[in-house]
């Protein structure tokens, strides 16, 4: 209610200035260059259009430049044409009254002669170097995506195969794998930690974190692998994001930003001011979750903050090389206190935390045009990821049904255990690429890095743990719980390995229907002390002009995460997990905007890394297992007003830890998932867009309750044998997201006021199920409706 009369004041206020600022329409312009996406050469010659009512277009000149001037200023799609390259179509360029904006643009060769239906691309998804699970997403269709509130990982959580935990976490699981099994690379740079307010333990959230570090509008581009990709990508297995930055805009400044529940993010986007051929493009974000918590009533989860800055600048040395430097610092805080815990009538998270995490990412990225049909990749960066835990429990008086019974004094115990975890890398990549006069390529490089891993974690005492299982170590058959002891608990690790990966992929054309991506890989991890060989084997064949059949096959190897080798005892060493991926797929465009893809894949895990006693640090490679399923999605792009998604997977994914349970449901095998997206520009002023998400509940443990497990009436506590493993599931997950943007203008500065809901039906989402040892009640942990609402500027 709250939300609803504060956007109602928000929305009238500024209709009610809007006719002390009206003047008269003033025009802008569209300004870029034009590229072959395979050699980075200027295209001469390109016709570029700006699709709109009594728009024109413009030829690129000998250098490839194009202008497209007196556009009135509003949203444009720009569209690329060029004989035998596949039609480019970039869905979302803002054109404001007396600026420019400056566009590089990447356009592909047609591998295919196409005679009846041109095919358009989108950032990559037509590219036969990545034939297989390839979506992508331009700024303004992340920006639209209901419930998703700006956020990439939550965009791109309603494909096909991915779980992405419900409204909750801002973390994807691909077709049968965990949230930390997939690449990120951030304009080339490797990053391992993309997320904000992951578990605050000792030990690694298997959701990941509740919101990313990129802020809204932030990622111009989002490409994305579910599985089959090259060699080129490795150290990961289940999927691929590549993330690309926004590019300053070396015409014109421009600023941009967001008020909303949670705090304000602004944006520079525009020339360096300092040199001529240097753009800019600056975000810094500041989130307080102090109101949000208040609207939705969540005052018990405490307070979280966290702040995202992020600096790019591009310069163009000269015509042949091309210099980016990025840095990412995202800090963030979360204190959990007593006088949280004292809101929380039932009393199901009583321990106390107060926790700070930075993460660090800078890089150079220098790119060197060879020769006419080639180009090397130079990248240097640095990375860091920083936390620092301190965790206490407290010791309510509660009556038998866990209801606090005195809230002015709560005994408290603040420094049970102590955390300080570090991981620092520094690194670089070297990547050529050759184009040859019979449509194949040729791409070969290298990556080295060094990382050095610091783990200081300390339990003062032994600690009761109330959750075990049947397998886990007691003393005597009557004591129903366990004790973690710091002899097991405490780790003292400070060690720096070094990794080396090369790699090489030929694509090329057969039979002329046919194209293949054969590839090789070899790694080599200082912490495991392992040499790898991947190869990996993709293609297309074209059935006709509109539809085409894929496939993929190959070896990935995965390092441990970083966190699990800093956890590990003394002289004991994890090794990689090995994963054998199998795909075959269909591809079928109606439209040009307008695609059909059903995939078909199967995954055989072995080697996998496990946890063989619940609670205790040491892990071992006993696990194997297997994953099987089907996607099917179609997809329309966002051209002129409609842009949506349908989608549904069959998945199955299995695990056998060798631990006596046997095969038993990974933590994200749910058999079925549905999705459904659509959004729609009714007219100038609204943007209305639904999201609908199902999926099968999460599997989840058997257990019984045992009651009074120290016999002491004055202390009473419950505790939860684990029975079976992943044996049962949580409720189903379903969710119906809204948003509605409303768009005017005040003299120069666009405005856009929205509402961004999650879960507006108020469905509790269950992303897993927790133990209160006071009540000895299981409760499901997860969110239920939350709102979002603001106002976005641009100038």
């Amino acid at each position: 209610m709250k939300a609803h009369k504060t956007m109602k004041v928000l929305v009238s206020f500024v209709i009610a200035l809007l006719p002390l600022f009206c003047n008269a329409q003033i025009t802008g312009s569209i300004k870029g260059k034009v590229f072959d996406r395979a050699t980075k050469q200027p295209v001469i010659g390109a016709i570029v259009s700006a699709n709109g009512a009594g728009t024109g277009g413009a030829a690129t000149d000998t250098a490839g430049f194009f202008v497209i001037d007196n556009l009135p200023d509003g949203g444009y799609f720009v569209v690329i044409n060029y004989a035998g390259y596949q039609e480019k179509t970039l869905s979302d360029i803002t054109v404001l009254a007396g600026k420019t904006n400056y566009l590089d643009i990447e356009i592909e060769e047609a591998q295919h002669t196409l005679k009846d239906v041109k095919i358009t691309t989108f950032k990559y998804e037509n590219s036969t170097i990545s034939p297989v699970s390839a979506y992508s997403f331009s700024r303004q269709e992340i920006s639209l995506n209901p419930g998703a509130q700006g956020d990439i990982f939550r965009a791109i959580g309603m494909l096909p195969g991915v779980s992405s935990s419900g409204g909750e976490y801002s973390a994807i699981a691909v077709r049968g794998q965990g949230v930390r099994d997939n690449v990120y690379l951030v304009d080339d740079i490797p990053v391992t930690e993309v997320g904000h307010l992951e578990g605050n333990g000792g030990f690694n959230d298997p959701n990941g974190g509740r919101f990313s570090i990129f802020a809204p509008r932030v990622i111009d581009n989002a490409q994305f692998q579910g599985g089959g990709f090259g060699p080129e990508y490795g150290r990961r297995s289940a999927s691929y994001l590549g993330l690309g930055i926004k590019e300053g805009n070396r015409e014109s400044p421009t600023v941009d930003g967001q008020l909303d529940l949670l705090g304000v993010t602004v944006n520079y986007d525009g020339p360096s001011g300092l040199f001529k051929n240097t753009s800019v493009f600056a975000s810094a974000r500041y989130q307080d979750f102090r109101a949000v918590v208040s609207v939705v009533g969540l005052k018990d989860i405490g307070l979280p903050k966290y702040g995202d800055f992020i600096f790019k600048s591009v310069t163009d040395i000269n015509t042949k090389n091309k210099l980016s430097f990025v840095a990412i610092v995202a800090p963030e805080s979360y204190v959990h206190g007593v006088e949280h815990i004292i809101e929380d009538k039932k009393l199901n998270n009583i321990s106390l935390n107060d926790v700070k995490r930075n993460k660090i990412v800078l890089g150079l990225n220098l790119r060197t045009l060879v020769s006419k049909n080639s180009y090397w990749k130079n990248i240097i960066y640095y990375t860091r990821s920083k936390s620092d835990i301190i965790q206490g429990t407290t010791y309510p008086i509660a009556d038998t049904e866990g209801h606090l019974l005195n809230t002015s004094q709560i005994p408290a115990e603040n420094n049970l255990q102590t955390l300080a975890f570090t991981e620092s890398k520094i690194g670089g990549r070297s990547i050529f690429t050759a184009n040859f006069k019979n449509k194949s390529k040729l791409t070969a490089g290298i990556d080295l890095d060094e990382v050095q891993l610091k783990n200081k974690r300390v339990l003062s005492r032994a600690d009761t743990e109330y959750v075990f299982g049947q397998n886990d170590y007691r003393p005597g058959p009557g004591q129903y719980y366990t004790v973690i002891s710091p002899a097991f608990y405490n780790a003292d690790f400070n060690d720096i390995a070094f990794d080396a990966s090369a790699y090489v992929n030929y694509s090329f054309l057969l039979l002329k229907n046919l194209s293949v991506n054969a590839g090789l890989r070899y790694d080599y991890t200082g912490f495991t002390d392992q040499h790898t060989i991947s190869p990996r084997l993709s293609g297309s064949y074209a059935l006709n002009e509109k539809s085409s059949v894929n496939f993929a096959a190959g070896i990935y190897y995965q390092d441990p995460v970083y966190a699990e080798i800093a956890d590990q005892p003394k002289n004991q060493k994890l090794k990689q997990e090995r994963i054998t991926q199998y795909i075959a797929g269909y591809k079928k465009y109606f439209t040009p905007d307008l695609k059909l893809t059903i995939e078909g894949w199967y995954k055989d895990f072995s080697d996998l890394i496990v946890r063989p006693i619940s609670g205790y640090a040491a892990q071992n490679n006993e696990g194997t297992g297997w994953g099987a399923g089907i996607d099917a999605n179609i997809t329309k792009r966002l051209t002129r007003n409609l842009h949506g998604q349908v989608g549904y997977s069959y998945m199955q994914s299995k695990r056998d830890d060798h631990d006596g349970h046997g095969e038993y449901d990974f933590t994200f095998s749910q058999p079925h998932q549905a999705n459904f997206l659509l959004s729609y520009k009714t007219n100038k002023h609204w943007i209305l867009a639904a999201k609908f998400r199902y999926a099968t509940g999460k599997p989840s443990n058997s257990y019984i309750i045992h009651g009074n497990v120290f016999n002491n009436p004055n202390f009473i506590r419950y505790s939860e044998e684990i029975t079976g493993k992943n044996d049962t599931r949580l409720p189903d997950f379903m969710s119906l997201d809204v948003r509605a943007n409303y768009l005017l203008k005040i003299r120069k500065i666009n405005l856009n006021l929205f509402i961004d809901i999650v879960d507006v039906l108020n469905r509790q989402i269950a992303n897993g199920n927790q133990f209160n040892p006071i009540s000895g009640k299981t409760y499901y942990d997860g969110i239920a409706i939350f709102p979002s609402f603001g106002l976005k500027f641009e100038y």
